[in-house]
């Protein structure tokens, strides 16, 4: 005779959903999508930029610089001294050789500062430094 309790038992006990390839696949999707992204790089204040028809786009900027209205010259989103410049590009440097630097520069900020923050630059080693522009308009 057939039991019915002990076949609705075996049946249950037997009906389970392995979901560890799931999770492993989420996770390698993940990964893949972390390694392929291109993250943008900002100076962390805003700064009006002034305008140039000769702008180019440079992609390799290791240490964006960022020197504001106000003359405050601002790396990684905090305001430093022109002094503490040369130290901070010879640590991206050493992280990154090939790197560049951008000096971002507001468009009514003191000329001086955004020079002495060049001069730090070429003293801290770095070859490849840029001013940042925006697009010109055509009026």
């Amino acid at each position: 005779m057939i039991n019915i309790s002990q076949n609705r038992r075996a049946r249950r006990q037997g009906l389970e959903i392995n979901i560890a390839p799931l999770i492993d696949m989420v996770f390698i999707l993940l990964i893949f999508f972390l390694v392929t992204t291109s993250f943008v790089r900002e100076t962390g204040v805003e700064v009006e930029r002034p305008a140039a028809a000769s702008a180019v786009a440079q992609e390799k900027a290791s240490l964006l610089i960022a020197v504001t209205r106000d003359n405050q010259v601002v790396i990684e989103g905090r305001p430093v001294d022109v002094r503490a410049v040369r130290i901070h590009v010879e640590r991206a440097l050493a992280e990154n050789p090939e790197g560049g630097i951008v000096i971002v520069a507001d468009r009514s900020s003191n000329t001086g500062r955004a020079i002495a923050v060049l001069d730090a630059c070429r003293l801290a080693g770095a070859h490849d430094i840029a001013l940042a522009a925006g697009e010109a308009t055509a009026e």
